[in-house]
């Protein structure tokens, strides 16, 4: 058998679980935005971004959050979702996980700030791991 195919039938597996455990999250963050509106769109207005834009905003990440996985994981134009849903990722950790302004990371106890942090961390350990999917590497 050429080695190249054994290769493939070999890993391909492994890389599309892979992919689903990077993206899954996601399309579950969507349904939160429609379950929880309300909430949704107050995270929304709490950053810089104009209050009038929330709801377009919060309507164009769930699009983002259900279209960008199922590309990613169906290895559809599944390089330029993965780079849309890596600036997704950052975008959103600056806006809304500012750990640094939450004025308790260091106090004992419950903290928003770290509990800010290590959503921003997480965010970022995300956009790490699509962005190795935009650089074409995870895939059949």
């Amino acid at each position: 058998m050429n080695p190249m195919l054994a290769h493939l039938l070999q890993d391909w597996p492994v890389a599309l679980v892979a992919r689903i455990c990077l993206v899954g999250m996601f399309p579950f963050s969507a349904l939160d935005k429609i379950l929880h509106r309300q909430a949704a769109l107050a995270q929304a207005r709490s950053s810089w971004v104009p209050a009038g834009l929330a709801p377009l905003l919060l309507v164009l990440g769930g699009m983002l959050e259900v279209a960008a996985p199922v590309c990613i994981v169906l290895g559809w134009m599944a390089e330029p979702a993965a780079l849309l849903l890596a600036l997704y990722c950052v975008v959103t950790a600056v806006l809304f996980h500012r750990f640094w302004a939450q004025g308790d990371f260091w106090r004992t106890g419950e903290s928003a700030g770290r509990t800010h942090f290590w959503d921003f961390t997480k965010n970022f350990g995300l956009a790490g791991g699509l962005l190795l999917v935009a650089a074409g590497h995870g895939f059949f």
